[in-house]
């Protein structure tokens, strides 16, 4: 008997050190739940922190169905590096993807052929800022700035239509493969609005700027001016 106690009082002890020296009962559940919580957050914000993937990574993509082609839209996180100093810095901004896939048949698509187009924040804000009966279109060069540019050319096209509704194109002109693909997808007035909301939601996450606005700084450590007169 005098062995158990000094066994419960010896991790009770513990529990008290891993919370920072706040009490704590190992045998209380509902302390128990909130240390392996906690334990979970730190670990999976470290592993973020240091590779820019979380270990169980969640799929949560928008997806529309249409006749002639599939269009799938999905943020893709930025990449993070830490600096000598400490801390982290994004080595490279996310994107809104944007997926689409020919039909092969009803509610049948080759998934084999599908084709990206990823939107830069900028292209993003385009994006939000449609107003009724407008349109925009975006090119890209995936090989820009090396010695296959030119050799592959996308064009995004969004157009509206009667009724709210949008019809997005895209186009693939791949010269070394010598193939110039088109897949279209019409969107409703619905589903665009759920495709901007999503697009309006992410795009503080695809900046990085929610990892900037939740990280806990030292209270001895200095923040960046908030007053645009202190310079």
């Amino acid at each position: 008997m005098m062995k158990l106690k000094q066994l419960l009082q010896s991790r009770t002890h513990l529990s008290e050190n891993l919370l920072h020296g706040k009490p704590g009962d190992i045998r209380n559940p509902s302390w128990l739940h909130a240390f392996t919580s906690r334990v979970s957050l730190s670990t999976a914000t470290d592993h973020f922190a240091d590779k820019g993937n979380y270990p169980d990574r969640v799929y949560a993509p928008y997806c529309v169905y249409k006749g002639k082609a599939s269009l799938t839209v999905y943020p893709v996180l930025p990449k993070f590096s830490r600096l000598d100093s400490g801390g982290l810095k994004v080595d490279r901004h996310g994107v809104m993807m944007l997926q689409f896939s020919p039909a092969v048949g009803e509610r049948k698509y080759d998934w084999e052929k599908k084709q990206f187009f990823a939107l830069s924040a900028v292209e993003v804000g385009s994006l939000l800022s449609l107003s009724p009966g407008g349109g925009c279109e975006f090119f890209h060069d995936p090989s820009m700035k090396t010695s296959n540019a030119g050799q592959v050319r996308k064009s995004l096209s969004v157009k509206s239509m009667d009724g709210g509704s949008y019809f997005l194109s895209l186009s693939v002109v791949n010269n070394i493969q010598k193939t110039n693909e088109r897949l279209a997808v019409p969107l409703t007035a619905a589903e665009f609005a759920v495709m901007q909301t999503a697009c309006s939601f992410a795009l503080p996450h695809i900046l990085g700027w929610d990892r900037y606005m939740n990280q806990k700084l030292p209270r001895t450590e200095a923040t960046p001016s908030t007053l645009e007169w202190d310079r």
